[in-house]
């Protein structure tokens, strides 16, 4: 009997202790049973790994990493270098996936040699694990995933892709100096190579997890990173970004809008709503979340007891 795993699941985890449970289990109850879980404890200080070894010890799909914190990125490249299978799952440690969603990814990737990355709607969850009404399309705005993506991450958060393995041998891993945007700047190297197409499954088949720390991110920090990523597209296919620039950092300072709101910092919020408006003002009639972030922004104090009120 072959027990070679068909995906491999890297999940980083760092002082998820309180939701790890959640995530992991998620994991036992999928549909399809061909995987191996590589959980990779990037330094925890809480009791992330003991949850983790309750796993491993009834389940030998599952497995334990330790190594000192090195962020994100590293976490997921040293899961993905002890990874056994052909394609790679990736799910945050505190997020959830439907119960059909490696069955469904696997089924794409298996029968399409031609797609490269494949992912789906999802939704965003409470703190407390409850849902939300915020949902994420994963609808590219261009046909063409590369200039997509240098407007909008439509994989949409970390825990949403399967791709092949290979792709890693072709555009490197994760960028372990970028802090945030690391994985929108991998799915750029991959539109790069003009070798893969990404698949959208409509159906929502992931769920992530919006926490009260999480909306308390370095947006400046943000910024810089984005604006790194922008950049080092730019000099991989300069011909094919230049005529985008503009679009993209509109949607850049829209996004950032957006996540101020998110956090409560209405005037940073503001702030950035116009400088996108300065970039290219056509994306707030073309776009309807965009309009939508727009006037979420103008009507500020209704929009951040709405959000308050959605997230607990």
């Amino acid at each position: 009997m072959d027990v070679t795993p068909k995906v491999s699941v890297i999940v980083p985890a760092y002082n998820v202790g309180n939701y790890i449970e959640h995530t992991l289990r998620s994991l036992e109850q999928q549909s399809f049973l061909k995987f191996e879980v590589l959980v990779v404890d990037d330094g925890s200080t809480d009791n992330t790994a003991d949850v983790v070894k309750q796993f491993c010890e009834r389940d030998n799909r599952f497995h334990l990493l330790q190594k000192p914190n090195g962020g994100l990125s590293s976490a997921r490249n040293y899961g993905i270098q002890k990874a056994q299978a052909p394609y790679i799952a990736l799910l945050d440690g505190d997020d959830i996936y439907h119960r059909n969603k490696l069955a469904n990814h696997v089924a794409i990737l298996d029968s399409h040699p031609l797609i490269g990355v494949v992912y789906s709607a999802s939704r965003a969850i409470r703190d407390d694990g409850r849902p939300t009404f915020i949902s994420l399309s994963g609808k590219p705005i261009y046909s063409d995933p590369l200039k997509a993506l240098l407007c909008k991450n439509f994989v949409g958060h970390g825990s949403n892709a399967v791709f092949r393995r290979r792709l890693v041998n072709e555009v490197g891993g994760f960028d372990e100096n970028l802090r945030s945007s690391e994985d929108i700047d991998f799915w750029l190297r991959i539109a790069a190579t003009r070798n893969w197409s990404f698949y959208r499954e409509s159906s929502i088949l992931c769920y992530y997890r919006v926490r009260p720390s999480g909306l308390s991110f370095n947006v400046a920090q943000m910024q810089y990173c984005n604006e790194q990523v922008i950049q080092a597209a730019y000099k991989r296919s300069p011909e094919l970004v230049e005529p985008m620039l503009a679009n993209a950092y509109a949607y850049m300072y829209r996004l950032l809008a957006r996540l101020c709101l998110q956090g409560g910092d209405t005037a940073k919020a503001s702030y950035y709503i116009d400088t996108a408006l300065a970039f290219d003002s056509s994306i707030f009639y073309r776009d309807p979340r965009s309009l939508l972030t727009l006037l979420s922004v103008r009507l500020a104090p209704l929009t951040k007891f709405a959000i308050g009120q959605t997230l607990g």
